[in-house]
């Protein structure tokens, strides 16, 4: 191989030639490409674009210009790539759905959120929007650096000055080489509040900027389900947020049992023609089968696709279909990665701020030393006119018998001590700025000036100062930007992450009458003697208040919570707080939502997993009787569902599982008992009325509870006095649905009337509480069974004026928990 004596080779190992050239090409990627600038937000070639509308005076008042000519622009100038591959990106700040603040206003087609191509660059036109303006506002007066570009025919600036905070508004994303940045866009009038706070106290903490600035807003709306992944994210840089569609509701006209789901809005970056693409596909594959017919009415007013259930049909378990198999729910990952002083740096949301905060401030300072010394300059040459004008005769003199510029210049330096500045601005005067009204304008910019020089002097000797200014300009942009948050923030997150952290143990709940809840370990109660007084149970909000109800499951339990109105809420059991035995426990309606005035908690059934192969029994006080499928209730909704239609003055009373070749069990306030066969009482839907499952004898008997059994248990009866009786299933006939039973226990004096019956054997225990909130805990061991038609024997001793309220089953194996059965509680 030959070579010429200018040539030098060098030995190199190829392993590290290659590491080294794409090391060079990765950094040119990560500086130059793909990833924004921590400061202003923009990538080069999004500045680039912008600075090429600037200088073709393309501000929001100006008339619209062809796409292609600034494109054209921007390549010829600028960003040597091919208007092709500008394009896109100029198309890209003109679309609402992506940009949160759009920096360029377009006219024509810009393309659509269903993915739609916009028009070509010739047919479609742009101008520059209010916000990319505050972008690179006083770009003229040395802010910022200014950096030749890539044929050194001209200037660009490396940075602009971006008085809009848009990294953090409109967020950005990129891929470069071996990293990547997905930054979420937020409100601007939070961010500015945040901002507020940096500059009150730089220590400020990252919660106390998410109590201004609760989560990101994103241009489509949205809910975001959950704060895990916002904290995440603002703590670290990276996390993962959970944004779903937003979904409601409606009646099919002219048919009572037909539902329509609308979608109003979509998730961020979500294609709306895909987005119902997909769901087509899952109908078709039989994954969703409850729905109709889908249909895009979307138009200028907004986005709508309508989705029509077939009858029957529940919307809630629809809905939670579509947020499982389909793009309704998706889960934005968080890469807070940005340029920082030129080097790639992964931020936190204070981080994020306090770098944008430190250019304004850096830019403020600039801005303010520029107009100083164009202030300055200028009351030099006032200095100078106010001196030619107090020595005007003289002054026309010399400058009559000069002969040339030079030699009046000289003269007047000479004479006057006039700095050459100040003799050429005397010399370029005309003569009607020598009059004396003309020297009292002149006079009043001189004092003028000299105010704002002060003024300028004072803001560069002061931080608090210019951090006063970006104060004052955050206030301007929270008036200029009135627009609330598009996106909600729901405190919802997946139960399945929460229970990973929470040992599934077993546990008591309690509610008073009032409505107070709360859990405790279900070692709180000592077992006890049958007729022991047993101990405080519960400490009740006010004297009159009482304890209504007593419940265990364990914590990873769904409860399905039925009201006396028949509606059916749902809670897992871990979501309600810990108390101590003498606790009040908290509001109830704290933890549902919706509760109605006068609605109760009637009865709660827990189940790990609606799959069981059970059905729902429920009954009323009246006596009627409704079954449904488990199924039925196995989306939880906010708002709970209708379980059963309720007549006028009736309420619901009890709940239970059921199963084949089970029977149901009515007991009544006045002692009787009716059992029949599960088949007796078919399937309804949930909003049905129910059958008629008892006949009560008189208006002051009433249905007090419900159980299932299958023939071979014995049955507890408990009365208000304190007296019970256990009996064996058997000693009650069987009879038809809706008759009026056998007697279950003489309701005597004595004994009072029956508040609650349940299904118990040896290994059970008992805890019975009564309405001042004393707690007794006994085996069913210690109880006998006896004969159907007899006054029982006393369970506790209950004290005079009290009275027994609530009674829950504990079932026990070696003196340890195993199982917990459903609750028998009076009906209030």
């Amino acid at each position: 191989m030959s070579y010429t004596e200018h040539e030098h080779i060098v030995t190199r190992n190829v392993e590290d030639e290659v590491k080294g050239s794409y090391l060079r090409y990765s950094m040119s990627v990560i500086i130059s490409r793909a990833l924004p600038d921590a400061r202003d937000g923009l990538k080069p070639s999004q500045r680039r674009i912008l600075f090429a509308m600037r200088q073709l005076n393309l501000s929001p008042n100006a008339k619209f210009r062809k796409c292609a000519k600034i494109s054209g622009d921007t390549s010829g100038d600028y960003h040597p790539h091919g208007e092709q591959v500008i394009y896109p990106t100029l198309v890209r700040m003109a679309q609402d759905w992506v940009m949160r603040y759009t920096l360029i206003q377009g006219q024509g087609n810009f393309g659509s959120v269903d993915g739609d191509p916009p028009a070509a660059m010739r047919y479609t036109e742009a101008k520059l929007t209010h916000a990319a303006v505050q972008l690179m506002d006083d770009l003229d007066k040395e802010t910022v650096s200014m950096v030749p570009n890539y044929d050194e025919t001209k200037v660009e600036p490396s940075v602009f000055p971006a008085k809009f905070p848009n990294l953090v508004c409109n967020g950005s994303s990129g891929i470069a080489v071996g990293m990547a940045t997905n930054i979420p866009p937020h409100n601007l009038k939070e961010v500015c509040k945040a901002v507020q706070l940096i500059l009150a106290n730089p220590q400020v903490t990252i919660d106390e900027i998410a109590s201004v600035m609760p989560g990101p807003d994103f241009p489509t709306g949205g809910v975001i389900c959950g704060q895990r992944g916002i904290r995440e994210a603002y703590h670290t840089g990276r996390g993962k947020i959970i944004l779903r569609g937003v979904l409601n509701v409606e009646k099919v006209e002219d048919s009572h049992d037909r539902e329509r789901i609308i979608i109003e809005e979509i998730p961020y970056n979500v294609n709306k023609s895909r987005l119902i693409e997909a769901i087509a596909d899952l109908i078709n594959s039989k994954q969703i089968t409850a729905i109709s017919d889908i249909r895009d009415e979307s138009d200028k007013d907004g986005l709508r696709i309508a989705i029509d259930l077939k009858r029957g049909e529940i919307a809630e378990v629809v809905i939670n279909q579509l947020y499982k198999f389909s793009d309704l729910e998706i889960t934005f990952g968080c890469n807070m990665l940005a340029l920082d002083k030129g080097l790639p740096k992964t931020m936190n949301i204070k981080q994020m701020l306090t770098a944008w905060v430190e250019h304004r401030i850096d830019v403020i300072k600039k801005r303010t030393n520029f107009e100083l010394h164009k202030a300055e300059a200028r009351a030099h040459i006032l200095e100078g006119y106010l001196k030619a004008i107090d020595h005007l005769d003289e002054v026309v003199k010399v400058i009559r018998a000069s002969s040339s510029r030079d030699e009046a210049k000289t003269a007047l330096m000479s004479q006057w001590e006039f700095t050459d500045r100040q003799a050429n601005a005397v010399l370029d005067l005309r003569l009607y700025q020598l009059t004396g009204l003309e020297h009292d304008k002149i006079n009043t910019e001189y004092q003028d000036l000299l105010k704002k020089i002060e003024h300028l002097r004072s803001v560069l000797a002061s931080d608090e100062m210019v951090k006063d200014i970006i104060r004052e300009e955050m206030d301007e942009l929270i008036k200029q930007s009135p627009a609330d948050r598009m996106t909600k923030i729901v405190s919802y997150e997946s139960d399945v992450e929460m229970e990973d952290l929470i040992a599934d143990t077993e546990v008591l709940i309690t509610i008073s009458e009032d409505d107070y809840i709360k859990r405790m370990p279900i070692d709180t109660f000592r077992e006890q003697k049958r007729g022991g007084q047993g101990v405080a149970g519960v400490k009740l909000k006010k004297e009159d208040d009482a304890i209504k109800s007593l419940y265990t499951a364990s914590m990873h339990d769904y409860l399905l919570i039925f009201t006396t109105h028949g509606r059916c809420l749902w809670l897992k059991v871990w979501q309600i707080p810990e108390g101590s035995r003498t606790a009040k426990g908290k509001p109830l309606i704290n933890l549902l939502a919706d509760l109605q005035e006068n609605e109760r908690i009637a009865t709660i059934l827990k189940t790990r997993n609606f799959k069981e192969e059970a059905d729902i029994i429920m009954a009323t006080e009246k006596g009627v009787v409704k079954r449904s499928e488990l199924s039925h209730f196995s989306n939880p909704r906010k708002r709970g569902i209708i379980a059963l239609a309720i007549d006028e003055g009736d309420a619901l009373v009890a709940a239970r599982l059921i199963g084949k070749s089970e029977k149901a069990m009515l007991f009544t306030y006045h002692g009787m008992a009716v059992r029949f066969d599960e088949s007796k009482v078919r399937p309804m839907g949930r909003q049905a009325r129910g059958v008629k499952g008892a006949t009560l004898k008189d208006e002051s008997d009433r249905v007090i509870a419900l159980e299932v059994v299958k023939g071979s248990e014995s049955i507890l009866v408990v009365c208000e006095n304190g007296f019970g009786k256990r009996s064996q299933v058997e000693d009650f006939r069987e009879t038809n649905r809706g008759s009026s039973g056998v007697r279950s226990i003489i309701t005597s004096e004595r004994n009072g009337n029956v508040i609650a019956a349940l299904r118990v054997d040896d290994n059970d225990s008992i805890v019975l509480m009564s309405a001042s909130g004393q707690t007794v805990r006994i085996s069913m061991k210690d109880v006998r069974v006896m004969g159907r038609n007899t006054q029982g024997v006393k369970l506790a001793n209950v004290k005079e004026g009290d009275s027994l309220v609530s009674v829950q089953k504990l079932q026990h194996a070696d003196e340890e928990v195993i199982e917990a059965s459903e609750p028998a509680t009076t009906p209030q």
